[in-house]
């Protein structure tokens, strides 16, 4: 099964560092942040890896390369203007093409020790979305995760979308491409019954200021001297 990393995003909130490096460039821990979920997804066994980019996207090609040094294949698929989540997938399924229509997909600015061997194909339905607790910054959370796995966009009590899931083609098949944002197109399919999830008990954050990146930072230097 192949994976996407969404590595398509200005990084604004992240100014002034990405003002010269793409977000998915800025290190953590001794690497950059995409080199984090590469390994991860090595270890997983995906080792057919699209990565879409923009803004200062050359850099993250020169940066990666084919991919061989990380034991991945690496395709790339470039976005002259962000195309947003949905919008960025779309232009890359050509290169997604794989076992039973399904891949994975994960946003290139977060955190996380989610075993990814724990995203394979549900028994029905379009989409598999891994969910977490919601931090500070986002209280109010995403989406609502059901006792028998279904997700829906309302419920009692809302849990944050970590930006990990593993998507079937047909959840995209008669939109054009174009400009066009992931969470409508889920939660269409929420109501048919289409969606289910996974909790994630585990660490998760949203690299989306400096200061969080800088949390992050510590918090690996100080694992790896542990």
């Amino acid at each position: 099964m192949k994976a996407m990393i969404l590595a398509a995003g200005k990084g604004e909130r992240m100014r002034p560092l990405t003002l010269t490096t793409p977000k998915p460039l800025l290190p953590a821990g001794g690497a950059p942040l995409i080199v984090h979920h590469i390994r991860k997804l090595r270890k997983a066994g995906f080792t057919e890896l699209v990565i879409n980019h923009a803004w200062l996207g050359e850099q993250i090609e020169q940066a990666l390369g084919d991919g061989s040094e990380y034991g991945v294949t690496i395709n790339y698929s470039p976005e002259g203007e962000p195309l947003e989540t949905a919008g960025g997938i779309l232009q890359a399924l050509p290169l997604l093409d794989g076992k039973a229509g399904w891949f994975a997909v994960i946003n290139g600015d977060i955190w996380h020790d989610f075993d990814l061997t724990g995203l394979t194909p549900p028994d029905h339905g379009k989409a598999l979305l891994v969910l977490t607790d919601n931090p500070v910054h986002h209280p109010e959370g995403d989406f609502a995760l059901a006792e028998d796995g279904r997700v829906s966009s309302d419920g009692a009590r809302k849990l944050t979308f970590t930006g990990i899931s593993l998507l079937h083609r047909s959840l995209f098949e008669g939109l054009p491409r174009g400009s066009r944002k992931l969470a409508p197109i889920l939660r269409e399919a929420m109501t048919h019954g289409d969606v289910t999830g996974l909790y994630h008990r585990g660490q998760w954050m949203d690299i989306g200021t400096p200061e969080r990146l800088a949390t992050l930072d510590r918090l690996l230097t100080q694992s790896s001297h542990s």
